[in-house]
C-alpha cells in the first residue's frame, strides 16, 4: 500500500496577487505544529511536493526542515487545479516513499474526495494545515482510503 499526505498551507494574510500571499504568524506556527507530527509518523522519509505559491511554499519550508528533504515544485496544485490531472500525475509514478503534496482549498478537499469517494464535490473542508492521509495500491477515483485527517489543534 501507497501513502499520501494531502496538506493545505498554514493561515494566510490577505494580499494580491493571491499567488505572493504569505502565511501569517499563526500560519507559520500551524505549519511547524505540522511539520513536527508528520516527522514522528514517517520516520523513513517522505517525498515533499509545494504548489509554487508562496504561502504553500513557506508551509513546505517548515516541513522539509523537519523532514531533512527537499521540496519539490508541482505546479498542477495550485487552488484551482483539477484534481483529476493530480491523480493523472500520481498514476505516473509509483512512489516507494509517502508523498506529502502541500496545496490550497479548493483542491485539497476535492483530491481527497475523488481519491476515497470517487466524487471531487465530496470533499472535505480543509483548516489552514489540515492534512488527510490516504493510502491506496492506485491512485485513481474511489480507490484510497482515507486513514485519519488531523489538524493542528489535534496535535498535543
Amino acid at each position: 500500500m501507497m501513502r499520501l499526505f494531502v496538506m493545505r498551507h498554514g493561515d494566510a494574510g490577505p494580499g494580491y496577487p493571491d499567488r505572493a500571499r504569505e502565511l501569517s504568524e499563526r500560519g507559520h506556527a500551524e505549519a511547524q505544529r505540522m511539520a513536527a507530527w508528520l516527522a514522528r509518523e514517517l520516520p523513513g522519509g517522505a517525498r515533499l511536493y509545494t504548489s509554487p505559491y508562496l504561502r504553500a511554499r513557506q508551509t513546505a519550508a517548515h516541513l522539509a526542515a523537519e523532514l531533512g528533504v527537499e521540496p519539490e515544485l508541482l505546479p498542477i496544485i495550485t487552488p484551482d487545479d483539477p484534481p483529476q490531472a493530480v491523480c493523472g500525475w500520481l498514476l505516473e509514478g509509483q512512489a516507494v516513499l509517502p508523498r506529502i503534496l502541500v496545496s490550497h482549498m479548493p483542491l485539497v478537499g476535492a483530491l481527497t474526495g475523488l481519491l476515497s469517494e470517487g466524487r471531487a464535490e465530496r470533499g472535505l473542508g480543509f483548516p489552514t494545515a489540515g492534512v488527510a492521509e490516504l493510502e491506496g495500491e492506485v491512485w485513481a477515483a474511489g480507490c484510497a482510503r482515507l486513514l485519519r485527517f488531523m489538524t493542528p489543534t489535534d496535535i498535543r
